[in-house]
């Protein structure tokens, strides 16, 4: 097992816990194959609300692909324990906002896309449909009130405290 981890460095101000909105909430990610280094051409995503059988019936997983090269299964599935928002009170950091438990397969690129959610620092206001989807490696999202700085990196833990980085579009 490897998990990979989704983190993000942000600079927000008036607003906090910035995460996805529900657990209908799609990751987008081109998926790498463990055994043979394929990497898919168009985006896969993973929600929490999907789950495919694993073969052998060994469990479930948010997605399981076989490999167009090698043919190989291989599955990723969401941590759920691991999705966090994004916090206000250690701003300018990296947090991890999710994390996938990945078997043969790890993501080499994400997509931020809409559905995000953000709440007022000194209000109940909630903010949704946040758009982070940019073509560049820092982007920024305003409203009349708030604004959000988005510096974005993708490190997965590997046994024995590897990290990596992982780059994003």
């Amino acid at each position: 097992m490897v998990r990979i981890g989704l983190q993000i460095k942000a600079n927000l101000e008036n607003v906090t816990n910035l995460g996805p909105d529900g657990d209908d909430f799609r990751w987008y990610m081109k998926l790498q194959c463990g055994q043979c280094g394929e990497v898919t051409d168009t985006w896969q995503y993973v929600s929490l609300l999907e789950s495919s059988p694993l073969k052998g019936g060994r469990g479930n997983a948010s997605l399981v692909s076989k490999c167009k090269l090698c043919k190989k299964e291989n599955s990723i599935d969401i941590l759920k324990d691991f999705i966090k928002p994004y916090r206000m009170e250690e701003n300018n950091q990296f947090q991890t906002v999710v994390a996938f438990d990945c078997r043969g397969m790890v993501p080499v690129k994400y997509s931020f896309r809409s559905g995000f959610q953000a709440e007022g620092v000194d209000s109940p206001t909630k903010f949704g449909e946040i758009d982070l989807q940019s073509e560049v490696r820092n982007l920024t999202w305003e409203s009349k009130y708030s604004q959000i700085c988005i510096e974005r990196t993708l490190k997965g833990h590997h046994k024995g405290g590897l990290y990596r980085e992982m780059p994003f579009l």
